[in-house]
């Protein structure tokens, strides 16, 4: 874009935050805050002020855009991107009135950024809000465009010390914060809370010891696996398994297939994806290990010991609490 264009765009963008001062865009809501503002946050080790609850946002993932909706404010998202997963039913109807401003699994170029006008940008891939793709932070903040970051995903890939669900809930909390919906953040808490313990209390056999492997994806043909410091190796630890790949440098590592036959794990759970890439699905990664003449010996591949999640559920989502349920029927079977 030019100059002239840009400039034109941030004018635009400050008089709307100018005219964002009030609360919900939700007709039906009194046209002020109802929290105290200004206020600053400190997210991923900056510190963030929000002088209004923001009107317009971009939900720079298609993960951050079903967060918002589940916080009770789709109506207030002027743009989204980053498609990669089917949408579940429950958002299907509101995320379908979102604009899409990127090709499919790809990021939201800073130029759709500026041209849907927004006064917040939330993200829950760090990496996207970078100089060259969506945008620097600190340029942004300097146009007057307030964002926010999962502190899960600061930094690409990175292990996260202490990554749990309180971690995930305390996300929605000061989500529901900056939007000035505190109640219904705290409903979505106790929603996501009740899903987990639920699935705690139906654990089977629990001290009988299981491998397992959180089988993402490939890429290249080499397989990507759940390392530590993020949620996956938190679900690990709550419902009783070992992940093989603990001791990966990062949260998601990049694995060999040497490296899983060697460490035979006892069950393999396998991220179920609709992006369209190689390996993708489940069925596809079960064909994939059960042709490969290497893992195809392995007793978790021989016999079908399988755990079959949407692979947004292996990462901070709207409903990663939706994985356990799911794990716990699972292994139950294997115990």
């Amino acid at each position: 874009m030019t100059m002239r264009v840009i400039t034109s765009l941030v004018l635009t963008i400050f008089a709307l935050a100018g005219c964002a001062g009030g609360g919900s865009s939700d007709p039906g809501r009194p046209n002020a805050a109802t929290g105290s503002y200004p206020f600053t946050m400190k997210n991923c080790g900056k510190d963030v002020t929000f002088q209004a609850p923001p009107r317009r946002v971009v939900a720079a993932s298609q993960a951050a855009a079903e967060i918002l909706i589940h916080l009770g404010v789709g109506d207030r998202i002027v743009g989204s991107g980053y498609e990669i997963d089917k949408v579940p039913a429950d958002v299907a109807e509101q995320y379908g009135k979102i604009p899409i401003l990127s090709a499919p699994r790809q990021e939201i170029k800073q130029e759709k950024l500026l041209e849907a006008q927004p006064d917040f940008v939330y993200t829950t891939f760090g990496d996207f809000l970078t100089a060259g793709r969506t945008g620097d932070r600190a340029q942004l903040y300097e146009l007057g465009v307030p964002s926010y970051v999962s502190e899960f995903d600061c930094v690409m890939h990175q292990s996260v010390a202490g990554a749990n669900f309180e971690m995930m809930y305390q996300e929605y909390r000061d989500l529901a914060k900056i939007l000035d919906v505190p109640a219904e953040g705290e409903k979505f808490v106790t929603e996501q809370k009740a899903v987990v313990n639920k699935a705690l209390g139906a654990i089977e056999n629990k001290n009988t010891p299981l491998k397992v492997m959180w089988f993402y994806s490939t890429y290249g043909g080499t397989p990507w696996a759940a390392g530590p410091g993020g949620l996956p190796q938190h679900i690990s630890d709550l419902v009783g398994v070992k992940n093989i790949f603990a001791d990966a440098s990062t949260r998601w590592a990049e694995v060999s297939w040497d490296e899983v036959a060697a460490r035979s794990p006892d069950v393999i759970i396998l991220a179920d994806l609709t992006r369209g890439e190689p390996d993708d699905t489940a069925r596809e990664k079960i064909d994939l290990l059960k042709k490969d003449p290497l893992t195809s010996k392995l007793d978790a591949v021989a016999n079908d010991r399988f755990i079959t999640i949407p692979g947004r559920y292996m990462d901070h989502s709207c409903c990663t609490a939706n994985a356990v349920p799911a794990l716990v029927e699972g292994l139950n079977k294997f115990r």
